[in-house]
């Protein structure tokens, strides 16, 4: 299956349309405006807020009613859009207009609405309902349900339900006022989601994720499970910046897998590798899918402190990863690809390091204090400069407007999902659910962090799957951080909590997209693929718990040097932790050695030097286990090869 067929399916949980002739022509054409649109809009800072989230959900409701179909049924091919498909962005057209018309009118009237004000809001809601439905599905039901409890509060008893509001109010607040449809989350897909998806097309347009995988394969491809080490590395570079996991299976997964399989790893093995290192790539310095961003804007700092407090966890998320995969390659044997069949270094970094280039200047933006929607113009503008300093690499026209309608395109299906979870969030705040939620989870655990810590995870995880990971933690962090704050957790701890499990969705059944998309490309069973995507994952969903009590696994701009400890011990954690996980750590390791392998791993991930003594001398005792058992082997295998030859 093709890597856009995977991804067109399992990111927008539809069928997007095919158009040829002048239709087609015209929708490449809007989505180079729209990107156009952004760029200027956001770098120049012409429009207001409310003004550019109108235009943004405009813009969004007639791409989304454009390319995908009311029905789900085989990818149609199409002259023209069907009458209903017309209807629906004529009535977003005519419903955001007239917003857009009388927005500032109505505040001058003192936010007082007239009948047709609330009509033409509730045919807006309507419409962002029905392109929801058609582009995110499921999240589409969820905000439904939240919206239904906006009217149906009375019929519930305890501490959830309340008087209920009429139609008016609710349109009120959801149309009209900055909580709901026009709140953050679409704020968000505005600025800092819509940038950095086409910064990621410019990225892929110029040649970087080749560059990428060469290099990967430069570094990781002669050691032992060479390929699958290629793959967590291209995986995890590529995902930080396209922020969507399965888009990021979908494209580098085609590479990887099959070279994955070739190599000798099974195919459920190969698939979970790629959905996994794809996965963790949203919480990923230096970009983090642009969740960074939104974070920095919740918490009120600087996104270089988000971006050097998720350093550690996800350097230790990839550690254990790479040596999974090496140990899995050690206990079945596999080698690392030949030395002849690998690019050069000195090469690749000739013939390609330049288009790193707009990496290394966002970067040094971000670092220098401008905001990140500057940089991120900028790097995109970076991005056509630098692929002109080699011939191959060039950006024409025809390139950068692929680029443009490419970013446009790939934009949709998490707008679509800010746009309907501005629905929960304005359920939220009207109804005051955030605070009944966490007066009920104090309650009912007793004000114990641990316990609500545990509920928050569960809960993280099954508001984002099959969400886009920027989107999922907008939903999560208004509903479920507060919780963890109020329990006495450091707000920037507990953010990054919910953030990393609202990611780890992705790989956790039953809606494990990623591991359902890398299931397609690997061509094997989409459950299997999940159970050890999970099972890879598993130092994701212990480490958020450590740094939830002990921020020190979270650096510190102002006290960086309070982290090297616990960061170096947590190492070495997450290393005997994966020997554990795939039974191998100088030879075949037995089921009581797995066990304290996996007991030595989390107590070195612990920030305490009473238990990181106690894993060292585990590990200790392991190793010298290991080398016994490994000369007994050797001793063995000599003695049956001279029995043989005799």
């Amino acid at each position: 299956m093709e890597a856009t067929e995977l991804d067109s399916k399992y990111e927008s949980k539809g069928l997007a349309r095919e158009y040829i002739g002048k239709t087609a022509f015209f929708i490449s054409v809007l989505a180079v405006i729209w990107s156009i649109f952004q760029l200027y809009a956001t770098g120049t800072g012409a429009l207001d807020a409310i003004r550019l989230r109108a235009w943004h959900i405009i813009f969004l409701l007639m791409m989304a009613f454009l390319l995908y179909p009311a029905r789900k049924r085989k990818k149609e091919v199409m002259k023209y859009p069907k009458v209903l498909d017309i209807i629906c962005i004529i009535l977003s057209l005519v419903s955001f207009g007239y917003f857009l018309l009388n927005y500032n009118h109505i505040a001058l009237r003192g936010g007082f609405l007239l009948t047709q004000d609330y009509i033409f809001g509730g045919i807006g809601i309507l419409m962002v309902f029905e392109a929801a439905r058609r582009v995110v599905g499921n999240l589409a039901i969820l905000a439904l349900i939240f919206l239904l409890y906006n009217f149906l509060g009375h019929m519930i008893p305890g501490v959830f339900g309340h008087g209920g509001f009429s139609f008016n109010r609710v349109i009120d607040h959801m149309f009209w006022g900055s909580q709901g449809v026009f709140g953050i989350a679409i704020g968000v897909s505005a600025t800092f989601v819509f940038l950095f998806i086409l910064f990621g097309a410019f990225l892929r347009i110029s040649g970087f994720s080749q560059f990428i995988n060469d290099l990967a394969l430069t570094i990781a491809g002669r050691s032992p499970g060479g390929p699958a080490k290629v793959a967590v590395l291209a995986s995890s570079l590529m995902g930080m910046i396209n922020g969507s996991a399965i888009a990021n299976v979908a494209t580098t997964g085609t590479i990887t897998i099959p070279m994955m399989k070739k190599n000798g790893y099974k195919a459920r093995f190969a698939a979970a590798v790629e959905a996994v290192a794809s996965t963790g790539g949203q919480f990923a310095p230096p970009i983090m899918g642009a969740a960074g961003f939104v974070m920095a804007e919740y918490l009120g700092v600087s996104y270089t402190v988000v971006m050097v407090a998720a350093i550690v966890p996800a350097f230790l998320y990839y550690l254990t990863l790479i040596f999974v995969v090496h140990f899995e390659a050690k206990r079945l044997g596999l080698k690392g690809i030949s030395k002849e069949n690998l690019p050069k270094i000195l090469h690749v970094l000739k013939k390609q390091g330049h288009l790193s280039i707009p990496l290394i200047v966002l970067m040094a933006l971000l670092f220098m204090g401008y905001t990140p929607l500057y940089a991120a113009v900028f790097s995109i503008l970076a991005c056509v400069v630098a692929s002109w300093i080699r011939p191959e690499t060039r950006m024409g026209i025809k390139k950068i407007l692929a680029a443009l309608e490419e970013g446009a395109k790939g934009a949709i299906g998490v707008g679509m999902a800010c746009a309907v979870i501005g629905i929960i969030i304005g359920t939220v705040s009207l109804t005051g659910l955030g605070l009944s939620f966490g007066y009920s989870i104090m309650e009912y655990t007793n004000e114990s962090i641990l316990i609500a810590a545990f509920l928050v995870m569960i809960m993280s995880i099954i508001l984002g799957m099959g969400v886009p990971g920027v989107a999922a933690y907008v939903i999560v962090s208004t509903v479920a951080a507060p919780v963890l704050i109020e329990l006495g957790a450091e707000p920037l701890a507990a953010h990054m909590f919910v953030l990393i499990y609202a990611c780890l969705s992705n790989v956790t059944p039953p809606v494990a997209l990623a591991s359902f998309v890398a299931a397609g490309i690997a061509d094997t069973n989409q459950n299997k693929v999940s159970l050890t995507a999970m099972k890879l994952a598993l130092a994701g969903f212990i480490l958020p718990f450590f740094f939830i009590f002990e921020p020190d696994l979270l650096i510190n701009m102002e006290t960086p040097m309070e982290s090297i400890i616990p960061t170096i011990t947590a190492s070495i954690g997450v290393i005997a932790f994966a020997s554990g996980l795939q039974g191998w750590l100088i030879t075949f390791a037995s089921p009581l050695e797995r066990l304290l392998l996996i007991i030595a791993g989390i107590f070195m991930i612990e920030p305490s030097l009473m238990l990181d003594l106690v894993g060292v001398g585990i590990i200790i005792i392991c190793i010298v286990w290991q080398f016994a058992k490994d000369k007994k082997n050797k001793q063995d295998d000599f003695s049956e090869t001279i029995k043989l030859t005799k």
